[in-house]
């Protein structure tokens, strides 16, 4: 019964950038290293500015997809690189509208969406999670 009182949970969350990007591809693994922090520039060595959703269903669903780790996890893992001084997180939107416009306006911005905006044709999609 608990299942069925649980909130909706996007089975597909897509990871994109701006269509006016000069970011084409990017790698399930380039991904993870991004957002893990494990690196904070592509392998051509541009950087990009990644952005993280607010709380909720769709971030956990995202960092579950693609790293495996759950919401407790990523926090004591996100903890732990700023207070070692290894990385920093993700700049994180106020919601997914804001997330989309942030995309929009800053072309080397890679961000997830629900996969609801997959045919939005603003934006590029880099990697489907699902």
């Amino acid at each position: 019964m608990a299942a069925l009182l649980a909130p909706a949970v996007h089975a597909e969350v897509i990871l994109v950038t701006s269509a006016d990007s000069n970011v084409d591809t990017l790698s399930r693994e380039e991904a993870e290293q991004l957002y893990l922090g494990r690196r904070s520039s592509l392998a051509d060595g541009r950087p990009l500015l990644l952005l993280d959703l607010p709380p909720g269903p769709v971030r956990d669903q995202f960092y579950r997809l693609l790293t495996g780790k759950n919401p407790s996890q990523i926090r004591a893992y996100w903890s732990r690189m700023v207070f070692t001084g290894r990385a920093l997180p993700p700049r994180e939107s106020v919601s997914v509208e804001d997330a989309r416009r942030l995309l929009l306006e800053n072309p080397g911005t890679v961000g997830y969406l629900p996969d609801t905006f997959a045919s939005d044709p603003s934006l590029h999609i880099l990697l489907h999670l699902e």
